[in-house]
């Protein structure tokens, strides 16, 4: 398994976003890094900061398919459905009705 990071940018609910991936980093554990840069430090169903580094098992994203934007695409579609994010999506959008 290669330990050279990889980089890619996405675009999520009109969100720019950057991931790093590192699937092995320290020679145990992998890296994934994701963070908003457009707006910057927009809150995502998974970081409210914009901001995550999140460390797993080796492998993990390779046993979904290894696709990195799939995978983290995928993870926000999941988290974007739960209630603390719904809550805090409309809760921005009355803010916009002032």
């Amino acid at each position: 398994m290669s330990s050279a990071s990889q980089n890619y940018h996405l675009i999520w609910q009109d969100i720019e976003i950057e991931v790093t991936y590192k699937p092995l980093e320290f020679d145990m554990i992998a890296w994934l890094e994701v963070k908003s840069v457009v707006p910057k430090a927009a809150p995502l169903p998974i970081t409210e900061t914009g901001y995550l580094s999140h460390y797993h098992k080796p492998g993990h994203v390779e046993a979904q398919g290894g696709d990195v934007i799939a995978f983290v695409m995928a993870w926000l579609d999941k988290e974007v459905k739960k209630p603390e994010w719904q809550q805090y999506s409309e809760k921005i959008k009355q803010y916009d009705l002032f």
